[in-house]
């Protein structure tokens, strides 16, 4: 079995999707449910979580609508104003929904430094904690310092890094990027996706073997039981197609045992976001 725990959906617009420029052009158009159930069918995976691209109440709304009427979407991932005062009214509402698994904000787009380690950002995170909800971290490498205060200071909340950190793929592997990998995966209530590695590359040219130093870094450091793959599907175009994303994780662990293999391409998802199979 195969969860994809890193996709997104959305019906196009110029205006709204202002961060898709011209140098994204193969993303300007719908990327909708029966788009991916196609290639859900060729590549034999049965579920996937869905995250948000767009920070509104509304693309939640959009998300939790689109797994009412998709049986294959299994959680998801919205937008809801962390900081808010109301945002325990906003849980209380959206907890009904069974698909309804945790919240991510677009933090790699924050300038303050300090952005997640504020008062109102860390009590948002205390309400997730009180709803058994995830929290996923959208960061850029320079932000990692940041990360690893906030997580400590929520030892009980559930944490997915994003796109492992978003390092630059390069041919040498950056020691600080190391170091903080290392730091972050000690503390255990934090997972890691292997997703959105094609669009960090240069120029968005690669070989699948470009990968495996990042790969191995982040499996040494979180271990078999704390890493999920996820597609980042449809970004994940701009720099491949979905098979072939799929398959620099596939070709990396294929000497893995067939429980190791599991837990790195479902189980763990289903662990971390609590996802009804």
């Amino acid at each position: 079995m195969i969860i994809d725990s890193h996709q997104h959906f959305w019906n196009y617009d110029p205006i709204r999707d202002i961060w898709i420029d011209n140098s994204m052009a193969v993303l300007k158009r719908n990327f909708l449910p029966k788009d991916l159930k196609k290639i859900y069918q060729i590549n034999s995976i049965e579920g996937c979580v869905a995250v948000q691209a767009d920070q509104s109440e509304e693309e939640t709304i959009f998300l939790l609508d689109q797994a009412s009427k998709n049986s294959f979407i299994k959680g998801v991932v919205g937008w809801l104003d962390i900081k808010s005062s109301k945002l325990n009214d906003f849980l209380s509402y959206y907890t009904k929904y069974s698909a309804f698994k945790g919240l991510r904000h677009i933090v790699q787009n924050e300038k303050d430094e300090n952005f997640m380690l504020k008062s109102d950002f860390q009590k948002g995170l205390s309400c997730l904690e009180e709803y058994n909800l995830t929290y996923d971290i959208l960061i850029k490498e320079h932000q990692m310092d940041q990360a690893i205060k906030m997580v400590k200071k929520n030892p009980n909340q559930i944490f997915i890094l994003d796109h492992i950190g978003k390092p630059k793929i390069s041919k040498n592997v950056d020691s600080t990027w190391i170091k903080n990998i290392n730091e972050l995966s000690l503390n255990e209530n934090v997972f890691c996706k292997i997703s959105g590695l094609v669009t960090e590359t240069k120029f968005l040219k690669w070989k699948v073997n470009d990968f495996y130093p990042y790969l191995e870094v982040v499996f040494n450091a979180f271990g078999i039981d704390r890493i999920m793959y996820g597609s980042d599907w449809p970004v994940c175009l701009l720099a491949s197609n979905f098979k072939d994303t799929l398959d620099i994780l596939n070709y990396y662990i294929s000497s893995f045992s067939e429980n190791e293999k599991n837990k790195v391409m479902s189980l763990n998802a289903i662990k971390a976001y609590n996802l009804s199979t």
